[in-house]
């Protein structure tokens, strides 16, 4: 089969377009023709050997396709049948078969086949750090960082969704404001502005819940920016920045909370909530009640995906045709 691979880590001209052979799947897993690939940050560390995987390693979280053959024991799931699933533990989507265990698999029930490639990653954490994590209240001060970004317009759509009664979102130019109200968030601000804007839009309460990707003085302004009992949830570090020091003494005097999520460490302890959380995203992209805004390139110019990706200026997502 064709797969994009890993053969060294490095920058995005490293990627490689080879014949590989095609994986075989193993009890309690699938194997899935693969239609379009979501291209995401989680694939530029691999890439970049920030992540230890063997190399040559196929990268690729999330894909959408149709169930190519099943594993033994698997059950509820059919032969041709249109799916989207995460192939976040082991990797692997950047090709024309891949690999995942039965229970990272979500039927589309009609779901266009480009846009449900970019629910997998983005809308199944939306939910997961939302409800599991952060345990949303109805009413709740909601502040997400990188806005425009795949995985911040699922969390600002999904905040509202789950009863938020204030949701800002935060972005890195002005050029991105405008994407983050069309997805009917009233307050965008610039991520340098965010300190001195607080109080006007908490009423001088902080937030309850901050979902943070970027890192650098976008975490320490969170922290910062927090209500008592509020939650920050780091996702990541866009940024580059070097770790921002915490005092468990200032979280105790101020009754703050911090807490990571990594979707890949999760579901490969928790494989059957986080099939249940993409299910759950599915479902509500096929509703409408979350949108996906999804822009198409060709699996051979993954290294150009990358390397938009790596710049900060896309918006949405990405995602890879390998059989459309």
């Amino acid at each position: 089969m064709k797969a994009i691979t890993i053969p060294e880590f490095g920058d995005a001209d490293v990627l490689r377009l080879d014949d590989v052979e095609a994986p075989e799947p193993g009890p309690g897993q699938v194997s899935i023709d693969v239609d379009y690939a979501g291209a995401n940050f989680a694939e530029v560390l691999y890439r970049r050997g920030i992540a230890d995987v063997p190399l040559p390693f196929v990268p690729g979280i999330e894909v959408s396709g149709r169930i190519r053959a099943l594993g033994a024991g698997v059950e509820g799931l059919r032969v041709g049948e249109p799916v989207a699933a995460l192939t976040i533990v082991d990797g692997g989507g950047y090709a024309e078969v891949a690999v995942t265990s039965a229970g990272l698999v979500a039927p589309l029930n009609g779901l266009d086949p480009k846009v449900a490639a970019g629910v997998p990653s983005n809308s199944t954490t939306a939910f997961l750090v939302l409800d599991r994590l952060a345990r949303i209240a109805p009413g709740e001060r909601v502040l997400v960082h990188a806005a425009a970004g795949g995985v911040g317009s699922q969390l600002v759509q999904a905040a509202r969704l789950l009863g938020a009664g204030t949701v800002v979102g935060t972005v890195g130019s002005e050029a991105k404001v405008q994407t983050v109200r069309d997805l009917g968030v009233e307050h965008v601000v610039l991520r340098d502005e965010l300190p001195g804007r607080v109080a006007e839009l908490t009423a001088e309460n902080g937030f309850d819940i901050i979902a943070d990707m970027v890192g650098g003085p976008a975490r320490r302004a969170s922290l910062d920016a927090l209500a008592q009992f509020g939650r920050l949830v780091v996702m990541g570090n866009a940024s580059g920045s070097d770790d921002v020091p915490l005092s468990p003494n200032e979280l105790w005097l101020t009754n703050k909370t911090v807490s990571g999520f990594n979707l890949a460490a999760f579901s490969a302890l928790y494989p059957a909530e986080a099939g249940r959380a993409l299910r759950r995203a599915v479902a509500a992209v096929a509703s409408g009640d979350l949108r996906v805004a999804v822009e198409e390139m060709p699996l051979e110019k993954a290294a150009e995906a990358h390397r938009r990706i790596e710049s900060g200026t896309t918006t949405g997502k990405l995602v890879l045709a390998v059989r459309p």
